[in-house]
């Protein structure tokens, strides 16, 4: 009994730790392969780690119109995504500690509860520039958060369990389950939603303070250990949500168990993620820049996919 839980314990540590620490290196790994493909030199992969190490060893200035809610918020954000990554099968294929706390629907609600405070947390801040920042993003959110939870509704009435490692082993063990009109619309769905959530729909542009920015655009009053935290944290939900999406929607397969198998799937986590930032680089630096109305047309054919899977699933039983 006592192996058995120190066996769990190493599981989980490994997924958690995996999320934390790793995750930032994808998001360099995409800044920088997407470089070299229009031409540029391009920051190292490893430019996220060094600004999140610089902005935690500078000053934090709070305007004195901010409350409370401002200072704590990233912090409360940055714990959700790390309550998350207990719960949902990001690097390991079975259940591990606090996996029977919260369901699919439940880390559905959890990201949905980070966003919302992400975006009350900054409009504590008083200012001008953020309000127009939250104004936008919350006439895209309607949509995306409403996706999110009617994907994760979608899989659980297509398994029938909301546990998503049941999930997992549903769709990996069977490729009829995994080619089911049902199963695909609703990959697809979240696979767009991914690619808004992320910042990696070609229309989206961090570094110019102008309509390009949407997630950005409401981190304009932090600074310091607070933008660091907040960065960091999306760079944790990015890899959460691409981890579910690789793991449970498009390639559910080659994830080990055991000890010796949840370190091996560190490594299988790797290359699935390469995978994905290719397809993502591709999507990025082929099309042609969205206009950013059309993201709510966008956003809206991700939502009726979903919806069509929940009929589908409905009408066939």
């Amino acid at each position: 009994m006592a192996s058995n839980e120190a066996q769990i314990l190493f599981e989980t540590l490994i997924q958690v730790l995996v999320a934390i620490f790793i995750s930032p290196i994808y998001q360099g790994i995409f800044e920088r392969v997407t470089a070299v493909i229009e031409g540029r030199k391009g920051p190292s992969i490893l430019q996220p780690y060094y600004d999140i190490i610089k902005l935690l060893r500078k000053e934090v200035v709070i305007s004195d119109n901010s409350s409370l809610l401002f200072v704590y918020s990233p912090y409360l954000v940055f714990s959700i995504y790390l309550l998350i990554s207990f719960v949902i099968p990001v690097v390991y294929p079975e259940p591990i500690l606090f996996t029977p706390t919260v369901d699919f629907l439940g880390g559905a609600l959890l990201f949905s509860l980070a966003s919302f405070l992400k975006i009350i947390g900054s409009l504590e801040s008083g200012s001008n520039f953020v309000v127009l920042g939250v104004s936008r993003i919350l006439s895209f959110n309607f949509l995306a958060e409403a996706t999110l939870i009617t994907v994760f509704f979608g899989v659980a009435l297509i398994t029938g369990t909301n546990n998503p490692y049941i999930t997992l082993h549903y769709v990996s063990q069977n490729l009829s389950h995994y080619f089911q009109l049902d199963h695909i619309f609703i990959s697809i769905s979240f696979f767009m939603l991914w690619l808004f959530e992320t910042g990696k729909l070609p229309v989206e542009s961090s570094g110019l303070s102008e309509m390009g920015m949407i997630d950005d655009g409401i981190l304009y009053e932090y600074s310091g250990k607070l933008l660091a935290i907040l960065k960091w944290g999306s760079y944790i939900k990015q890899y959460l949500l691409g981890s579910v999406l690789l793991n449970v929607f498009i390639f559910p397969w080659f994830l080990q168990t055991g000890v010796l198998g949840s370190v091996a799937d560190v490594a299988v986590m790797f290359g699935k993620w390469m995978l994905l930032i290719t397809i993502s680089v591709i999507i990025n630096t082929t099309l042609a820049k969205l206009r950013l109305f059309k993201i709510q047309d966008y956003l809206a054919i991700a939502f009726l996919l979903s919806l069509l899977s929940l009929i589908l699933t409905i009408l066939l039983g």
